[in-house]
């Protein structure tokens, strides 16, 4: 029996997860700060059949994973603009398209084949993202994720507090509070909104998937029947882990 190691490393924390002919086995998520090696040596130990890993990281400085999960596995890709995947990139600058980007579209391509499919990515930025239905990535947009824009209300101004995300809010905020969590919040909502409308002018019926870790609390508040799948770039990434294995052999 042979298990895949899907390893996303993203600006805040690492995600992994464990795959068996495309059934997921087990899912970690974990700081990057403390004992890493160690939290890997223990996946390994709870899963002795891991033997093929796949690793995408916004960092650079992840030579010690790569060298563990080299020699812990008969086959191991580090994902980068140069390796094969199932869908066709056509981003301009391959080399700058951030690797969990392309995971998450080869994801949306499995899940809804033969769609026009946006994917929306709630991390430290929000990533907005068009995968054709003839199989192609044609790009999209970045902006700042809501974290980031609480944090700068509060940074560049003397007098905004420091707020975060509520479960209920107003279309107007009665309070400075208020005022920016609606405000945020709700920039958020209407801009995902605006998009999609977009999309379908351009290109018709569109499946739409959300994912990163505010991808389940906009889900709930947009009208649109969206499916939420926080696991979303794991999961492609032990597609296209998969897609090379059966390259390879």
């Amino acid at each position: 029996m042979t298990m895949n190691l899907a390893v996303d490393i993203g600006n805040s924390y690492i995600k992994a997860a464990v795959y068996h002919a495309g059934e997921l086995c087990g899912n970690f998520r974990f700081n990057k700060k403390e004992g890493i090696l160690k939290k890997f040596e223990k996946i390994f130990d709870n899963y002795p059949y891991i033997k093929h890993a796949i690793l995408s990281s916004t960092a650079d400085d992840v030579d010690d994973i790569k060298l563990f999960l080299e020699e812990r596995c008969t086959y191991f890709i580090r994902l980068d603009e140069n390796t094969p995947i199932p869908i066709v990139n056509e981003y301009a600058t391959p080399e700058t398209l951030g690797c969990d980007r392309i995971a998450a579209a080869v994801g949306g391509y499995y899940i809804y084949p033969r769609h026009n499919v946006v994917i929306v990515d709630f991390g430290s930025a929000i990533t907005i993202d068009l995968l054709t239905k003839d199989g192609a990535f044609t790009g999209g947009n970045i902006s700042p994720g809501l974290s980031m824009r609480f944090k700068a209300l509060n940074t560049f101004t003397d007098k905004l507090p420091l707020c975060e995300a509520v479960e209920e809010t107003e279309f107007l905020g009665n309070s400075t509070r208020t005022a920016v969590e609606s405000g945020v919040i709700n920039s958020v909502v209407f801009e995902i909104e605006g998009y999609l409308k977009r999309f379908e002018k351009y290109y018709g019926e569109i499946k739409i998937l959300f994912t990163g870790g505010d991808g389940n609390y906009f889900a709930k508040r947009l009208k649109n029947p969206i499916f939420a799948n926080c696991d979303l770039v794991v999961y492609g990434l032990n597609q296209i882990l998969e897609y090379n294995v059966q390259k390879r052999n």
